[in-house]
């Protein structure tokens, strides 16, 4: 007779879910404001120390949807487990490395962990009271917002007092005591989906995805209209297209095409994939605005510590933001918070594009952003959630946070692009600043025309 492990307080489990999903959002953001820090201490290349934002993202956006299925299939804490151990070796690699090679190799493990998000969510569903379901899961989807807002708010402070190193060490506490959280108190869910990994499948959307995501990080350098860049984009939509055809073939698919055309499925990650171009495009563009110097006519000349500070307002609000999701989902369903975090990211960029000249009109703008960009996070898990089965929890939202990634990848390179289009005296202009924040506002309407069409809350689970 099997015993069945003792079940914990809801509120320990959140806890040990929370701080593992901290600690990887806190990793995926905090080596953006330090790319230049490194490549100076390791005598490196651009395009080398480039790699470890781009290798973290292929990482991640690779493992998330076979972690999360892998999950679905033996266990959700025990591959949780699994992937937070992989994630402290990663941190320590990191931390440790004298090397960019190493240090690219770190990266690429640390991404493994992007999968602790479908697994979180997955674990909230089965083990969680029905009443506390949707506020968790809004809670735990916020943070990839809250912990990239942190992230470079704190990487500012590390970067300019101490070695790039403690861009790991410091994290690795938090991704440290997360596994012992989870060890010991987060027990087995007893949902599985037994089966087999569908190995083809998850080979050809791993190289489709990095073939689409390489070419979009790699195209400010290469250049977007460049033969490499195109060659590159042809193959992975290529190899995405093959994987869709296999899997619809598949008897065991690792993602199964029914449920990725379900309305509320697909919607929901359009609006994830533009959401990630909004926000990204804001951690690229908040920051370099007010560092630029004074002399630009329009730069405030902060240091990277002072920029973090611009940022705060956003990453607080999306706690906030996050944390009330549940009250709301409770009383109106998950897709009004959705559509109206859309409306207020979307308004946060037309704000910029007007008025940036003056320190409240940025901070103004980066409380309307972390108001909007916590609604919409936390509310798309929560629809993902509500429109698929108990045993594609994983998968599904394991799909949705690639979208979000893709988006990211998506607008940080667009927004890279129109800045460096147009450059006076080695600084970007107002004018391309101006063109950037039009453009967030734009995904972020597209965003709010897409939400229209997710279904209510009177859907039906797979329908």
């Amino acid at each position: 007779m099997t015993v069945e492990p003792p079940r914990q307080h809801a509120n320990v489990t959140l806890a040990a879910l929370a701080l593992a999903g901290m600690a990887f959002s806190l990793l995926q953001s905090m080596v953006s404001p330090a790319l230049h820090e490194i490549q100076t201490e390791l005598g490196t290349s651009e395009t080398a120390v480039a790699w470890l934002l781009t290798g973290y993202l292929l990482s991640a956006a690779v493992s998330t949807p076979i972690v999360g299925r892998l999950g679905d299939m033996f266990g959700k804490a025990r591959v949780l487990r699994i992937v937070l151990v992989i994630l402290c070796l990663g941190t320590v690699m990191a931390a440790m490395a004298s090397s960019i090679g190493v240090l690219i190799a770190a990266r690429l493990i640390q991404g493994v962990a992007g999968g602790v998000f479908p697994l979180a969510f997955g674990i909230i569903r089965d083990e969680f009271p029905r009443e506390k379901v949707a506020g968790s899961i809004g809670l735990i989807s916020a943070l990839l917002g809250i912990g990239g807002g942190f992230g470079v708010v704190l990487a500012g402070v590390i970067v300019d007092n101490l070695s790039y190193h403690w861009l790991f060490w410091l994290p690795l506490i938090a991704v440290v005591a997360a596994t012992v959280l989870v060890v010991f108190f987060v027990p087995e869910s007893p949902i599985k989906a037994p089966g087999k990994v569908n190995w083809s499948g998850a080979i050809l959307m791993s190289l489709g995805l990095s073939g689409l995501l390489l070419a979009i990080s790699q195209a400010a350098s290469w250049g977007w209209g460049s033969a490499r860049t195109l060659a590159v984009l042809a193959v992975g939509v290529g190899l995405l297209a093959a994987w869709v055809r296999n899997e619809q073939r598949a008897v065991e698919p690792l993602v199964d095409m029914r449920m990725m055309r379900i309305r509320g499925v697909w919607t929901t990650n359009v609006v994830a994939l533009l959401t990630g171009v909004g926000m990204y495009s804001s951690f690229v563009l908040t920051p370099l605005l007010v560092q630029l110097p004074v002399e630009t006519g329009f730069g405030f000349g902060v240091s990277v510590t002072a920029a973090g500070v611009y940022i705060l307002p956003s990453a607080l609000t999306m706690l906030l933001a996050g944390s009330m999701v549940g009250r709301l989902e409770a009383r109106f369903g998950s897709k009004p918070p959705l559509m109206v975090g859309s409306v207020f990211t979307a308004l946060s960029f037309a704000l910029l594009a007007v008025a940036h000249s003056e320190p409240y009109q940025i901070y103004l703008a980066s409380l309307l952003q972390g108001v909007g960009i916590g609604l919409a996070f936390a509310s798309m898990a929560n629809l993902i959630v509500q429109n698929v089965r108990p045993d594609q929890t994983g998968v599904a939202t394991g799909m949705n946070t690639v979208a979000r990634s893709v988006g990211g990848a998506l607008g940080a390179q667009i927004v890279a692009a129109i800045l460096t289009a147009s450059v006076v005296l080695q600084h970007p202009t107002e004018t391309a600043f101006t063109i950037a924040f039009v453009f967030g506002a734009a995904m972020m309407a597209a965003a709010v025309a897409v939400s229209v069409l997710i279904p209510g809350r009177s859907a039906t689970v797979g329908g």
